[in-house]
């Protein structure tokens, strides 16, 4: 049984985590959902000798309320800036870089790249790096609040959009809300903005402080009696992602393959388990949660987040988080047909098998074509429509494409983990 991390690993102490910021899709076996989970640093670029935070941050009044899109516990935000339309950008607090797709930037950059602009070296978790270009965007508009000149790097949502069947246009990061008290109000699907130094936490609840050097959201959480760090992480729609090195906990339900994590830098197998202990995040109590086992950093994600108000004070260093109730908070079992996939407009296909389920008896393997679910095209299949589905679906008809021919496998719809 592994078992470990009580902190950030000791060889990159908190300071050093440039970015949290994961540029990552995940393939769920549960939703087949897109997230940022794996960690990724930035070095050697221009971008770290910037501020990294908006030029001036302006608020048209005291309390502004922007209304958000959920989507597989992950929050979405609109901007309308002028003729060409509305952007949508997704909301990550665990990202210490904003993102923009290459359209938005050839819009509203004020430095559009070229052969000869520096680069962001951007190296995820596994050591592999990639180059991602760096801009700075004049503006960003979020309902009534204006962000001014905001460092980014340029990244292609091509992939993101298929998934969620909307077009993503980019990633807001932590940095950008510095300058703000940002509350993420995901019962009412929501954000509240007010200015910085004002009233630490707009919702009475749970007051839990973060690391004010780095500026990132990393807290204190207890499993069992015992005391780690983890990021607060909106751009991942799981729950509990738990690196156990050095930690006792006891499994109520071994690990188990589940789907795959792909990043910037390649993929990493997911192990599902739940805890027997208790998970305590402030004052509210999880008992016996789902987790994803991870080798990296711990984080909580929007399947936790998505039951609270949670409260960013970048000023004074402090998350509330805030319930209605304070009953014990429910982990169910992710529901799965045992296949990940990877999609695109005219297909998906098959990124992971969970072993020993029904579809790995089929014979279906990594790499098959999926073209319908149900006997409707997979392009009619948006992610919140397939959510729906596997939540309360026994089967699921799902028809592979070999060639010319087409089968037709049906599959049972389980509990990945009980």
């Amino acid at each position: 049984m592994k078992t470990g991390l009580s902190r950030p690993p000791s060889h990159v102490p908190p300071a050093s985590r440039i970015s949290p910021a994961r540029l990552s899709r995940r393939v769920s076996v549960a939703q087949s959902v897109f997230v940022f989970t794996a960690l990724i640093f930035l070095t050697g670029c221009t971008l770290l000798r910037r501020d990294p935070t908006p030029g001036r941050t302006r608020l048209e009044s005291p309390l502004v309320t922007v209304p958000v899109k959920t989507i597989a516990n992950v929050l979405f935000v609109e901007m309308t800036f002028d003729k060409r339309g509305t952007w949508r950008f997704l909301l990550d607090t665990g990202s210490s870089v904003t993102l923009v797709s290459p359209e938005f930037a050839r819009f509203y950059a004020t430095d559009q790249p070229s052969p000869t602009t520096p680069q962001v070296r951007v190296r995820a978790a596994s050591g592999q790096d990639t180059l991602l270009s760096a801009v700075t965007v004049r503006r960003l508009e979020v309902g009534g609040a204006r962000f001014d000149r905001v460092p980014a790097l340029i990244y292609d949502f091509e992939e993101l959009s298929a998934h969620f069947g909307e077009k993503i246009d980019g990633v807001l990061g932590f940095p950008v809300f510095r300058q703000t008290i940002l509350t993420l109000d995901y019962p009412n699907s929501r954000i509240l903005l007010a200015p910085a130094g004002g009233a630490s936490a707009l919702q009475p609840g749970s007051r839990v402080a973060f690391d004010t050097a780095t500026k990132t959201p990393l807290i204190p959480i207890e499993i069992d009696g015992q005391t780690l760090v983890a990021l607060i992480d909106s751009g991942s729609d799981s729950g509990l992602h738990l690196n156990p090195v050095g930690l006792e906990t006891r499994i109520n339900q071994r690990p188990i393959p589940g789907g795959v994590i792909a990043t910037l830098a390649g993929e990493r197998p997911q192990e599902i388990g739940r805890l027997d202990g208790l998970l305590r995040i402030g004052d509210y109590r999880l008992p016996k949660p789902v987790t994803d086992l991870t080798d990296e950093l711990s984080s909580i994600g929007g399947g936790i987040l998505r039951h609270f108000v949670v409260t960013f004070d970048q000023d004074r260093g402090d998350v509330t988080f805030f319930r209605e109730s304070s009953a014990p908070i429910p982990s169910p079992s992710p529901r799965t047909s045992g296949l990940s996939f990877t999609k695109t407009e005219a297909y998906w296909r098959v990124a992971a098998v969970v072993p020993g389920s029904p579809a790995d008896a089929e014979g279906i393997q990594v790499g098959d074509l999926l073209v319908r679910i149900d006997g409707e095209p997979v392009s009619d299949w948006p992610l919140q429509r397939l959510e729906a589905r596997v939540a309360t679906a026994e089967l699921l008809d799902f028809t592979f494409l070999d060639g010319l021919i087409e089968t037709t496998r049906t599959l049972p719809v389980f509990d990945l983990v009980p």
